[in-house]
Formats: C-alpha cells, structure tokens, sequence
C-alpha cells in the first residue's frame, strides 16, 4: 500500500520568491538528503513526499513539488552517486543536500543538528513534479489551502492548522494531490 507524506520547509524557504532549492532537491533524479529524518526513515520504495514552501511574512504558501521514493542510500553512497548535490558555499548561500565529505565526515558549514541520524536514509526519487513557473506559482498560492482543506476533510485558515509541520496522505489524497498539481502546470 503506497503512502505519502507532506511537509512545510522552513520559514523562508520559498522558491517562488526566489529561494535557491536544497534539500528537496527537485531535479532530473530528486532527492531528499539532510532534511526531514522522519518522513525519509518512514517511506519505502515507491511511497511519495511533497514539499510546500516556508512561511514568508504575508505570502501565500504553496506545493512546491513532490516526487516518488526509489531508493534509500546513505550519505556517503550519496556523496559517490551525486556529485551535484554535495553540499558546498555558493554565493547564494550554502547549496546541495548531500551533508558529508568524500571520507564520511559530517561538513562543518552544514546547520543541521542530530547529524548522526541524518546520514541515513538519504533518498533518490524519482517521477518528479514541481511547480515553478512563476504563473503556475501564483496559481498554486492562490489553490493550496483550498486543496489541502479539501484532502483533508478540513476548513481552515492556515496550512500549518492542517498540517502542522508535515503529515502523512494516503493513495487516494496522492492522487488527487498529483492531479491537482499536473493541472497546475496545464494552466
């Protein structure tokens, strides 16, 4: 039986208003690395995770993107796979969700507390979707709440009165959620 989870990223974290992406990670392979240890403990082999943006002072938050699991791996698996994703200095601030160095070191510039149970479980996805053009952006701000209310069987004000700081779906809310999503990126 597939399951789901979604999760709000932390405050700030908008891509939408221009917030560099970096744990999710929504590319051609997605991935989950340093962020949200429980929900990548909890997932199997083709379950689903969705992300929505972070709370910005007086912007709408939104779906950002979800994609399927396909594996789990460690960060030191990770670090070898996907070089891309290592976590380094950018002018924009720190990039990459893959929070070790080539010898299994935890990185001294990585925020993240807990680090010893957050190299585990890192997880490659795939089946990407993400909402990123700034029209279909603006039309999820604008539909989220409404559909996740509706998901939910809920009527609320906020994202976080629905969902907390994440919350697990089942197939029926996965599908709906990706067809919701797909007709986004339609509009």
């Amino acid at each position: 039986m597939i399951k789901g989870y979604i999760y709000t990223m932390f405050a700030g974290a908008d891509p939408g208003l221009g917030w560099q992406m970096t744990d999710p990670i929504y590319g051609k392979v997605p991935t989950l690395g340093a962020c949200m240890p429980n929900i990548r403990r909890a997932v199997v082999k083709d379950d689903y995770i969705f992300s929505i943006s972070g709370r910005v002072q007086n912007v709408k938050q939104y779906v950002v993107g979800g994609f399927s699991v396909d594996e789990k791996i460690n960060a030191l698996a990770a670090y070898n796979r996907l070089p891309a994703n290592r976590m380094r200095v950018t002018p924009q601030g720190l990039f990459g969700n893959i929070i070790v160095d080539k010898n299994g070191n935890h990185l001294d510039f990585d925020y993240h507390k807990n680090y010893e149970k957050r190299i585990e479980n890192y997880i490659v996805g795939k089946t990407p979707i993400v909402i990123d053009r700034p029209e279909h952006v603006e039309k999820a701000r604008e539909e989220t709440l409404e559909v996740l209310n509706q998901l939910f069987c809920r009527k609320e004000t906020s994202i976080h009165q629905i969902i907390g700081r994440w919350r697990k779906l089942d197939e029926v809310q996965i599908r709906d959620l990706l067809a919701w999503m797909t007709n986004i990126g339609k509009g």
